[in-house]
Parts: C-alpha cells; sequence; structure tokens
C-alpha cells in the first residue's frame, strides 16, 4: 500500500457559503516530486522552501491557480516519505480543479483516513501513543484537551512507557542469565534484586492505572445534579446549558430519567447530569428514576446538591449527603436555590435564584474550581487517554504479579516478557494490523 503516491485536502473542504481564503493539498509517496514537476512544468525547488509557482492541469495545460510549492525530501518528512504541499486560494473551484489534476497524473490516489499519519507510524517518526494524540488534538473542544492532545503527541505517554519498557528488559536479562547460564556465579542478590525491579515497575502501572485524568479530559467531567424534587435542578441545568435541555415543572417528579449536557467549564469538558428528586415514592417509575440518580451521584467526579431555601433546606441537607456515596465536601458543591424567596447568608453554600441569575458567578467559579482540583490528582505523571492503553496495562498488571509469584525462573523470565508485549502493544512496538487498522480509521481525510 506504501508504495502508491497519495494526496489528500489538509484544509476543511470550502463550501458555496464558506469557501476558505487558503487550501493546503498534500501529497506523499515516492512519486510526490513527479507530481510537482508534472503539475507545475518545473524542476523540484529547494527543499522545504516555498516558492510560487503555476499550476497547471496535466491534460489541458490549463492554468488552475497560482499559489506557493514546497517540497520535502524523504526522510526528513512528517510521514518519512518525499511530500509535497500545495499552498492554493481556498474556492471550490481551485480546490476542485487541483484535486481533479492530481487525479489525472495517473499515477496517485486519494489518502484515505488517517493514511498520512499511519505512513508515519509505518517509518518510525511516532508511536501510536503518539499518533492517537494528532487525533485528539484535531478532536479536542476544551483548552484542556488541547493541552492534554499536545503532551501526548509530543511523546509524553511514549517516553513513559519506554521507560518502563526498559526496566523490565533490564529485568528480564537478568533472568535469562540465570536460566542460560545455571552454573556461573552471578552477582550475589540477583534474584532480590529482579524481584525489587519488577515489583518497582508493577507499582508504577497500578499508579498510572489508577489516575483518570486522561480519560476524564477525553470523555468529560462528570457532574451530578442531585437534590430532593422542586429544587430548581433543571432550571439550573437550563441556565448552566444557557438552553431549555430539561423540562422544568412546578409538578414534582417530572424529571424521571438522567439528562446529560455537555459543556465547556472554564476550559474543561463537562457531562452535565439532571436527575430525579431524591424522595419515597410509589410509583415504581419514579423509584426507578430516583435509584438512577444515586448511582450517577455515587459514579460521578463531583456532585451538586440543589436544595429549596423555602423548606427545610439544612435537614435535607445532612439527609441527602448522608446517603450519597462518595461526597467529599472539599469538592462537592451545595446550592441553596430560590433565595430570592427566602434568602440566605449561610458560609460554605451557594446561595442562588436560577431565576434572576443571582448567585451564578460564584457558582461557576466554584464548579471551575472543584474541576481543577479534581484533575489535578496525580498531577506529574502524563495521563493514560484511552481504553485501549487501559486494557493493555491491566493485562501487564496481572503479567507482573504472575512473574513475582513465579515457582520457577523460567516462568517469571515468561510472564515478564508478556508484560512488555502487552506495553507494546500500546506504543505500536508488538504489530498488530487489525488494532492498526481501528486506530488510524477514525482520523480525518488528509491527516
Amino acid at each position: 500500500m506504501n508504495d502508491a503516491t497519495i494526496y489528500a485536502l489538509g484544509t476543511a473542504t470550502p463550501t458555496r457559503a464558506h469557501p476558505g481564503a487558503l487550501a493546503v493539498i498534500r501529497l506523499s509517496g515516492p512519486r510526490a516530486g513527479d507530481a510537482l514537476e508534472q503539475l507545475t512544468r518545473k524542476s523540484l525547488p529547494t527543499p522545504r522552501r516555498m516558492v510560487l509557482r503555476t499550476i497547471l492541469d496535466p491534460v489541458s495545460g490549463e492554468a488552475i491557480d497560482k499559489g506557493l510549492v514546497v517540497w520535502f525530501a524523504a526522510p526528513n518528512t512528517e510521514t518519512g516519505e518525499p511530500m509535497v504541499e500545495l499552498h492554493l486560494h481556498g474556492g471550490r473551484a481551485v480546490v476542485g480543479a487541483a484535486l481533479d489534476a492530481i487525479a489525472h497524473l495517473g499515477f496517485c490516489r486519494l489518502a484515505e483516513p488517517g493514511e498520512f499519519t499511519r505512513r508515519a507510524f509505518e517509518h518510525g517518526k511516532l508511536d501510536l501513543t503518539e499518533a492517537e494524540g494528532i487525533a485528539d488534538l484535531v478532536a479536542a473542544e476544551t483548552a484542556a484537551q488541547r493541552r492534554q492532545a499536545l503532551q501526548q503527541m509530543d511523546g509524553a505517554l511514549h517516553r513513559l512507557y519506554e521507560e518502563w519498557r526498559g526496566k523490565g528488559l533490564r529485568a528480564l536479562a537478568h533472568l535469562e542469565a540465570a536460566i542460560d547460564f545455571p552454573d556461573e556465579d552471578l552477582p550475589e542478590g540477583l534474584a532480590d534484586e529482579v524481584r525489587v525491579a519488577i515489583a518497582g515497575l508493577q507499582a508504577e502501572v497500578a499508579a498510572h492505572l489508577e489516575d483518570r485524568r486522561g480519560e476524564r479530559l477525553r470523555d468529560g467531567l462528570s457532574i451530578a445534579i442531585i437534590g430532593p424534587p422542586n429544587a430548581g435542578k433543571s432550571s439550573l441545568l437550563n441556565l448552566l446549558a444557557r438552553r431549555e435541555a430539561a423540562i422544568v415543572s412546578e409538578t414534582a417528579g417530572t424529571t424521571r430519567d438522567v439528562i446529560e449536557v455537555h459543556l465547556d467549564l472554564g476550559g474543561w469538558p463537562v457531562v452535565l447530569a439532571d436527575t430525579a428528586g431524591l424522595r419515597d415514592s410509589t410509583d415504581a417509575i419514579e423509584q426507578e428514576g430516583v435509584r438512577r440518580a444515586r448511582a450517577r451521584a455515587a459514579a460521578a467526579d463531583l456532585r451538586v446538591l440543589v436544595l429549596d431555601a423555602s423548606g427545610d433546606w439544612r435537614a435535607e441537607m445532612q439527609a441527602i449527603i448522608a446517603a450519597t456515596e462518595h461526597w467529599t465536601p472539599a469538592r462537592d458543591i451545595v446550592v441553596v436555590n430560590k433565595t430570592d424567596l427566602a434568602p440566605v447568608a449561610t458560609s460554605g453554600i451557594v446561595a442562588l435564584s436560577t431565576t434572576g441569575g443571582v448567585g451564578l458567578p460564584e457558582l461557576l467559579t466554584r464548579l471551575e474550581q472543584s474541576a481543577e482540583a479534581s484533575m489535578q490528582d496525580g498531577a506529574g505523571a502524563p495521563p493514560l487517554t484511552r481504553a485501549r492503553h487501559r486494557e493493555a496495562l491491566v493485562d501487564c498488571q496481572a503479567a507482573l504479579e504472575r512473574a513475582l509469584g513465579a515457582p520457577e525462573v523460567a516462568l517469571a523470565a515468561e510472564d515478564l516478557r508478556l508484560a512488555l508485549r502487552a506495553i507494546g502493544r500500546i506504543t505500536g512496538a508488538v504489530r498488530l494490523d487489525e488494532l492498526l487498522d481501528v486506530i488510524f480509521r477514525d482520523f480525518c481525510i488528509g491527516k
């Protein structure tokens, strides 16, 4: 497949309503230079230097556009192959004619989704974690997601996993020496040294698995809005979402299921969930709604308890907090709503009126602070970001545990090899073509 020269539009496809000012078309492959020479009818320019050229249709010779072109000589390119970029005007007619002209050459084909990045991986320009960082950067919707994707694209996870792989290889070399040279005098205490190394690696993997910052950032920090019926939970959801996402009614028990809204909260991606009112009920459907509300509150990263200022909110607060799993006073937030009807002045809680927006700035500040505090847990090491990584590291940890408990050196060595193979699956050191197909097909065309 890599013998072909591929091309694709690297910028957004122009439309009638939104033509682009500029368009970049990229080519990669063994005949990328031939393509540029035939499209411009001039010899290749100096590598990595932009020059002004007229782009011509290779069949009719008609001029398509006058723009900047760049020639990149292999192997010092993004993909490791010869590459060309055409920087043209971004109108539909120009882009369409330029793409048709490349197709008319007869030796180029349109790139598949993610094929440029896959070729970079195939030529050792990046590993799978860095490739996934590129995909995450393209898909990033918040500042925090952008920062995490950029960190991963720059090789933060790659360096961590390669460090672990190096530690494991050193321990494996000692075990192999004990197997291959049983009659030799190996350094005293070698078995203890290897055991300490494996145990240390296992502890690092376990701590990495416990750190869910990366997955939270990719999927969104989960915030559950809980409280008794008619306290204003749905009104708060709508206020934060700035749209009518949930039905608001004076009738108690209107919300029966969990309603989700995705928000950008001070740069943090958030999944905000409105839940059913917490109360005893004989209605089977409402009982299920309450069960789901409690389960969602227990599973959430943060909880916002909304109470009615006109009722006995202090007693309700104590009862609900006592019944809510994982309530964390330092981060979870108590909001007393309807303060326009019954003013409240108590430290530690947010006094709010969803009808007038009073108290909203304070609540947003508290939410951002809680989100940031939650995301700082385990800060320092690069976070695990994908379920694929987690699955491989769970296998790695299990193999390390078996190695520590193995009754024979040969068995310990085999389990350590399996642990290293699991790490290699993450970075791509262990080639699994079906896995590569799944990873790169989710990219956009042109990357």
